[in-house]
């Protein structure tokens, strides 16, 4: 049987008091805080210190010029986020419900799947749920994992590194990412036989920025081969710039080799036969524990893993609860 003597239950916890720490957290000064909720700032006071009364803790330092998070703050501030995007998607899926559409779910990838993987798995669904919403966002794995714990997203293919807290994270690995050197159709290096770091390693490059993990093992690449990592460097992450540059100069990248090939398909670039031991990590199918999936993320999360087996020739375990 469930248990409903929940603290929030015996504090009775306010939906303002959370809409309280958020703006609080944003704006560092309750007066702005209340003039955003449209209160008085005496209620916004009261609403705090009754929360701190109940926690029995300090959830804001009072500073000469505003206010700052303690470390409890900090921790209630990250759940109420968490909470007050779980009840906008509440609202989003009644209504959605009451349209007669399916609902609607909210789906991060990094750029390599989101070419490969994405596209069988969206038709997928179309296919069976015409009317659920599919929401994509392309981005950097850290930036979607901070959008995950937000609530703002509810299913990810990306990968986890070290630093990540995986406590509260399921992750099934789908694929390695290998990663290749690319260059203009018809560039002078695609004719150079048993090419080797050492015939590249003067030529321009378009490399990831510094302090990624692409960049790091970029050059450590070089390194281990006993060179100088290439000094003429462009830094971008910004694909369309680093295929229409490619376009118009004698420059080299490294990009994912999925990435590459969709590009060389169109015949917009072309893969050099260049040996790149730098592979990035292995990235895989990435939700939240400590959240029942909706409908139609389960509707996508079953899609994704069907789609998994032809893109990557990896069968998942397909129970999703």
């Amino acid at each position: 049987m469930t248990n409903y003597n929940h603290w929030f239950i015996r504090a009775r916890l306010k939906t303002r008091q959370l809409l309280l720490l958020v703006a609080l957290a944003e704006e560092g000064n309750i007066h702005r805080a209340a003039q955003v909720l449209n209160m008085t700032q005496p209620a916004a006071s009261k609403l705090l210190k009754d929360l701190e009364d109940v926690l029995e803790v300090p959830l804001f330092e009072r500073l000469p010029r505003g206010m700052r998070a303690t470390w409890y703050g900090e921790t209630m501030i990250r759940h109420a986020r968490v909470a007050l995007a779980s009840l906008n998607q509440a609202h989003d899926e009644l209504t959605a419900l009451k349209a007669g559409r399916f609902g609607q779910v909210n789906v991060g990838a990094i750029t390599a799947p989101g070419l490969t993987l994405m596209p069988p798995a969206v038709a997928m669904v179309k296919r069976e749920q015409p009317d659920l919403r599919v929401s994509l966002e392309i981005e950097t794995s850290p930036v979607l994992l901070e959008r995950l714990e937000q609530g703002k997203l509810d299913i990810l293919v990306a990968r986890l590194f070290a630093e990540h807290d995986k406590s509260q994270l399921r992750y099934e690995a789908l694929s390695e990412e290998p990663v290749c050197a690319l260059v203009r159709p018809g560039h002078p290096l695609l004719g150079v036989s048993g090419l080797t770091l050492r015939d590249v390693v003067s030529a321009g490059w378009i490399v990831p920025p510094a302090g990624s993990v692409l960049r790091h093992r970029f050059e450590l690449m070089f390194q281990e081969e006993g060179l100088a990592p290439p000094t003429n460097t462009i830094e971008s992450p910004a694909l369309l710039f680093i295929t229409r540059m490619l376009q118009q100069s004698d420059m080299v990248a490294v990009l994912a080799t999925d990435v590459a090939r969709y590009y060389a398909s169109h015949g917009i670039v072309s893969l050099l036969p260049l040996d790149m031991p730098c592979h990035m990590d292995a990235f895989g199918i990435i939700t939240r524990t400590d959240r029942l999936l909706s409908p139609a993320a389960k509707v996508m999360l079953k899609a994704l893993k069907t789609a998994s087996v032809s893109v990557y020739g990896r069968k998942l375990e397909m129970e999703i609860d």
